[in-house]
């Protein structure tokens, strides 16, 4: 295909990065230009043009690029600028650009990768892709057996660079270890101390090293065996386990205690991340697995369940709506009052659930906090319900000077009431039930999401009409 006429390289604009998921107004002409090349399939011009960009803005250009474009531009890319490219993009948007790629090609990029980048990819690409590409690497037995470990447990997530000496060297030799492993360890947090059957005893920080002669042995000046979590560990209890003890680090050891690998604090950050956007699809009523680029059949597959629960929670608020048809044939103004106390038990529920499941994250809640927690959730629903039944009974009375309202203060002291007892059920259930479902090894994220929702929607609507028919419709 003949190439469109274009200006030289030298003379076009370059991308200008600026805030994360920005688009800059200087750079939509340049991301109309790439897109209009990436359309003509001109991938020598492309080149020519983002050929000298810097790896960091290559990756803000993808991002604002259709996902269908991007893969275009990265499968053109020589080796050396996809490589440095990929590294600056997280794991997920890694396997979005590569999961169309021909076996040769993943193949070659990780093959200029080491083995933590390897399985970081590996993990997110499809099974069947990751089967096909592993014959092609040197090292597919080490990458098989890490892979073979969960995603989300501490051997899915550790690396295994890391300094080890031998607790009978010197001071000397373990300095000659490290120099040795610099090259292949970015960041060198604490050095392993192990014995002869390579068993974990302890740990060293560099300072112990640089502090002493190089004839010093190191079981003399190493500390005592540092906290250690097994391959098989949750990540969720290594990152309480951390942020507990104030760990930067942590070994990874197996039944026998020989170290495996290490976490470190960029890995609790990174799973720190993950967990919180977890906590997020599931409060959303989403799958935990849930995707922005998945094809439609697996978004139906994932938010159907929740909304077909939804649906059920609604139709048994519906039913108990219909158990009252006559109260409201006799007074329609009660109606507008349930959207009211809907919306007020679902907000005051999500609250109290929301601080309560991030407090379980943190490691700072559990279930002997829940006699604690109760009193105090209750002592502010008190409060929060008093003040907002006085404003809806004010609404009333503002309401009662502009519509005709049958027995305007006995309306106003019903609906007060209903609110504030809604109120406190709601704030009382968003902040037991997470609890509740931790102890008995529940994922609490999901009561946010529909479970509490539909609940006090349920319970909202049934406890404004059991109140309403006592106080209100009696006297009219």
């Amino acid at each position: 295909m003949p190439h469109a006429t274009h200006t030289p390289a030298r003379q076009r604009p370059r991308w200008k990065l600026g805030p994360p998921g920005e688009l800059l107004e200087r750079n939509r002409p340049i991301l109309r230009e790439v897109d209009r090349l990436i359309s003509e399939r001109n991938a020598d011009e492309l080149l020519d043009y983002v050929g000298n960009w810097r790896a960091a803005e290559l990756v803000d250009l993808m991002i604002h690029l259709p996902l269908n474009r991007a893969r275009v531009l990265y499968e053109w890319l020589p080796l050396h600028s996809a490589l440095k490219m990929l590294a600056e993009i997280s794991p997920e948007m890694r396997a979005l650009l590569m999961e169309e790629s021909g076996v040769a090609k993943i193949g070659e990029i990780l093959a200029g990768m080491n083995s933590d980048e390897q399985v970081e990819m590996l993990i997110e690409l499809p099974d069947e892709l990751v089967e096909k590409v592993l014959p092609s690497l040197a090292n597919a037995d080490e990458l098989r057996e890490r892979l073979a470990y969960k995603e989300d447990s501490a051997g899915g997530i550790m690396s295994n660079r890391f300094v080890a000496v031998l607790d009978w060297w010197n001071v000397g030799m373990a300095t000659r270890q490290i120099r040795r492993n610099a090259k292949h360890v970015k960041k060198i947090y604490e050095i392993y101390v192990v014995d002869e059957n390579r068993k974990l005893v302890g740990y060293l920080k560099l300072r112990d090293l640089l502090l002493n002669k190089k004839s010093v042995r190191i079981r003399d000046i190493m500390r005592e065996r540092p906290v250690s979590v097994s391959a098989d560990t949750d990540q969720e209890e290594v990152l309480a386990l951390a942020e507990r003890a104030q760990l930067v680090t942590i070994p990874v050891v197996d039944h026998d205690q020989r170290v495996l690998g290490r976490i470190t604090i960029d890995d609790m950050k990174y799973v720190a991340r993950q967990e919180a956007e977890e906590d997020v699809r599931l409060m959303s009523g989403v799958s935990r697995d849930a995707r922005a680029d998945a094809p439609v059949a697996e978004m139906v597959r994932d938010r159907l369940p929740w909304l077909v629960a939804g649906l059920a929670g609604a139709s048994i608020a519906a039913t108990v709506v219909a158990g009252f048809e006559e109260e409201l044939a006799r007074v329609a103004i009660i109606a507008s009052f349930i959207p009211i106390v809907m919306a007020m038990a679902g907000n005051a529920g999500i609250q109290a659930a929301t601080i309560t499941v991030q407090g379980l994250a943190a490691g700072n809640l559990w279930i002997g906090d829940l006699r604690w927690r109760l009193g105090k959730e209750l002592l502010s629903a008190l409060v929060n319900g008093a003040a907002v039944a006085l404003l809806t009974a004010l609404l009333v009375g503002v309401a009662s000077q502009f519509v005709e309202i049958a027995s305007p203060l006995r309306l106003a002291v019903a609906a007060g009431i209903s609110v504030a007892t809604v109120t406190i059920m709601a704030a009382v259930l968003g902040s037991t039930i997470p609890v509740l479902l931790d102890y008995v090894d529940i994922d609490p994220a999901v009561a946010t999401g529909v479970f509490i929702t539909t609940c006090n929607d349920v319970l909202a609507v049934l406890v404004f009409f059991l109140i309403t028919t006592q106080i209100y419709l009696p006297g009219l």
